[in-house]
């Protein structure tokens, strides 16, 4: 009964500091040091590493929210019975967001139903996970939100919004051409964005045909130059 007091003693102190990783894994990793005669210090590492992966997963699950993906898919979703022209080697570099690292955009380019919203969405929740933020658009709702906001006189603060984000997620680019309006909120996106955070990008549409979908030449190769460059480019193959 003393031993159960002491546990409710320090749950309720850990609960008053917020500590609630602490809270969740105290019995249990006292448990395992009065059985495994840990030193108290290996004790108090342990119980500090449970908050500090509490609160990662927390993180995480707050900028997973604010991402505003359109499925959960994931990475140990992918089906790899079918033949889509990506190696295991590739999925894993892509997981372990080599790219990122490197500070280059994703395109990923294939025909509709390969799974290029599968992948854009399985490797923003990784970086969730790796604390990084993301926000998931699809392209024409992106457009039409600037021109919403633009309306309201709210556009700056949009756009400061999207600047902080660590990813912006493209999704179907390059379904229809567009207008001089869009394509300068495009640049203006990019602009502002550029060597702050990476783009991802999926499309139908290979990048040597976006030049052809803004009306404004110069615009147009600053956009696409902005998107390709620096970029790793995964084509998805089959039907």
């Amino acid at each position: 009964m003393e031993e159960f007091n002491m546990y409710q003693q320090v749950q309720s102190l850990a609960h008053e500091l917020r500590l609630f990783g602490v809270h969740r894994s105290c019995e249990r990793r006292c448990a395992e040091a009065l059985s495994e005669n840990l030193h108290p210090a290996e004790l108090l590492k342990l119980i500090l590493e449970d908050e500090k992966d509490r609160r990662r997963e927390t993180a995480a699950k707050r900028l997973v929210t604010r991402a505003k993906f359109r499925s959960n898919a994931q990475f140990e979703d992918w089906d790899y019975s079918r033949k889509r022209g990506l190696s295991k080697a590739k999925m894993k570099e892509l997981a372990l967001l080599n790219f990122f690292h490197k500070q280059q955009n994703l395109i990923l380019v294939g025909k509709t139903g390969l799974g290029k919203t599968h992948l854009a969405i399985a490797v923003g929740n990784n970086m969730c996970n790796a604390g990084h933020s993301v926000a998931f658009y699809s392209t024409n709702l992106l457009l039409e939100e600037a021109a919403a906001e633009k309306a309201a006189g709210r556009y700056l603060k949009f756009l400061k919004r999207l600047t902080k984000q660590d990813a912006l997620i493209l999704d179907d680019f390059a379904l229809r051409a567009y207008n001089h309006n869009e394509a300068n909120i495009f640049l203006e996106i990019l602009e502002e964005r550029y060597q702050k955070g990476i783009n991802i990008v999926t499309s139908q549409v290979d990048p040597d045909g976006w030049l052809s979908l803004f009306e404004d030449s110069v615009i147009s190769e600053a956009i696409v130059d902005r998107l390709r460059n620096p970029s790793e480019h995964i084509l998805l193959e089959g039907d």
